[in-house]
């Protein structure tokens, strides 16, 4: 099995190194970083980590920090030429454990998507301030509404992905920059009849460095919902997403 975890950096100089060794302990896992030019030096420790590890872990040297969203489709679009078995998504900093991705690469054995959920029993949030907390929740309650799905989670990072899905949701059309490209992805494989399934997982806040929120990627993670649920109105661009209707799609926890 030849598993791609995609990784996204920007100033993570204090938690790339652990975060890769460890993945990288896991027989039959490769690492692709994706640093949007790391002020901090970042870049030069994944550089150093690739050539560590020849063959297990590459970095992709963004020029300039162009968000979540935009280093996830840069990176998504690169391994698909290479067909790996599957394509895992994981934070940076921390936050995500691990020891969590075999459990979802085990799960995809019958998933085309796999989300690691906070929010199914079992799953649980660590070191989190009540408000940061009450904030996702609510968050992701307000993203079920507006698109009437039945995900508990569906702002989460950490994925697992069958390449065939990937290669169907039309990267080049997704217009989020930040954390919305997760619901925005997750709307387009239930858009495609794609089997989706949570396993618990456990979030814990990151020991260093800083969050990446800001008043720019909340705002657009408000919109993305209405901008999915009313896909007339969005501007993706000229070649625009087509799927099967909603009534076909198919999700299980």
């Amino acid at each position: 099995m030849d598993t791609l975890v995609l990784v996204p950096t920007y100033n993570e100089r204090d938690n790339l190194a652990n975060l890769v060794s460890r993945i990288v302990a896991l027989p039959g896992y490769r690492v692709m970083v994706l640093d949007d030019a790391s002020p901090d030096g970042t870049g030069e420790i994944a550089a150093g980590l690739s050539r560590r590890y020849q063959g297990r872990v590459d970095v992709v040297h963004r020029p300039r920090k162009e968000g979540l969203g935009r280093a996830y489709v840069d990176g998504m679009r690169r391994p698909l030429a290479q067909a790996p078995d599957l394509i895992c998504q994981m934070d940076a900093d921390g936050s995500h454990d691990v020891g969590e991705l075999p459990r979802l690469v085990e799960a995809a054995a019958d998933s085309d998507l796999v989300i690691g959920s906070r929010y199914l029993p079992g799953g649980a949030l660590v070191n989190w301030p009540w408000h940061r907390a009450a904030l996702s929740r609510w968050a992701n309650a307000y993203v079920r509404t507006i698109l009437r799905i039945g995900i508990r989670d569906c702002t989460a990072g950490m994925r697992c992905w069958n390449p065939a899905v990937l290669s169907r949701v039309s990267l080049e059309t997704l217009t989020s920059t930040g954390y919305a490209f997760q619901v925005e992805t997750l709307s387009r494989a239930l858009a495609l009849g794609c089997r989706v399934r949570e396993v618990p997982i456990t979030f814990t806040e990151r020991r260093h460095g800083s969050s990446k929120m800001t008043a720019a990627v909340m705002l657009e993670s408000l919109a993305m919902p209405w901008r999915l649920r009313w896909p007339a109105g969005r501007s993706g661009g000229a070649k625009e997403f087509s799927a099967v209707p909603e009534s076909t799609t198919r999700q299980h926890s």
